[in-house]
């Protein structure tokens, strides 16, 4: 496999790595429990051992790689009623988020939400590229909360729930639904009906925390 973009974006290799891995890692490439090994990586990623190494040390301090004894690194791995907190605790932000942005988003902001519901319409049978815009969609509401706590914290839960692997928007039927979902979300935005918006977007984290317990479980099924 050769290395995806320019290894030139990055300040060193062992960043490129790290991004890379990332990107492995959120797109279920490498799903939770996989095994990390030096050399497969370093030939994956055609670099040496020292920036992997270096670069799922990073992962490691960052809680998403476990150095299990006897078995070395692997993908960490969240079991349900940690997927329960993450999500519960996701529930609690983005409410808030949407609560703020439907008072303080700019006619700009509202009009960034609206064209991504227009694109969303024309890819919901591509769940790559509706992840792709699902995160730009979220992201105008860390940003229109306009609070600065709200945004470092909302990102650290995102954060960890690329550990879980393909996004849910992949699981049939997800994506016609999630985008109702967020149709709802940015009328009340647009109303600037904070309330309304706050319950249109606990609707669609619960829905989603659904989805995602589902493939849990199904996954552990299968283990």
């Amino acid at each position: 496999m050769s290395f995806p973009y320019p290894k030139s974006r990055f300040t060193s290799l062992s960043e490129a790595a790290y991004a890379r891995l990332r990107a492995m890692v959120e797109s279920g490439e490498l799903g939770p429990g996989s095994p990390l090994r030096e050399v497969h990586l370093a030939q994956t990623l055609e670099m040496s051992r020292t920036p992997v190494r270096e670069a799922l040390r990073r992962l490691e301090a960052e809680g998403f790689v476990d150095n299990v004894p006897r078995q070395g690194m692997m993908v960490a791995e969240l079991d349900r009623h940690r997927v329960v907190e993450l999500y519960d605790f996701l529930e609690v932000l983005e409410c808030t988020a949407a609560r703020n942005t439907a008072m303080h988003a700019t006619p700009a902001e509202i009009e960034t939400l609206e064209e991504y519901i227009r694109q969303e319409a024309e890819i919901l049978d591509q769940p790559a590229a509706l992840s792709a815009l699902n995160a730009k969609f979220h992201g105008i509401f860390y940003r229109g909360a306009r609070n600065h706590y709200l945004y470092k914290a909302v990102h650290t839960v995102r954060d960890a729930i690329f550990l879980l692997g393909k996004s849910t928007l992949a699981h049939p039927g997800r994506g016609p639904r999630a985008h109702v979902e967020h149709m709802l979300i940015v009328e009340a935005v647009r109303n600037r009906d904070p309330e309304g918006a706050y319950r249109a977007m606990q609707a669609h984290v619960q829905a989603t925390k659904r989805v995602r317990l589902l493939i849990v479980d199904q996954r552990d099924e299968e283990a």
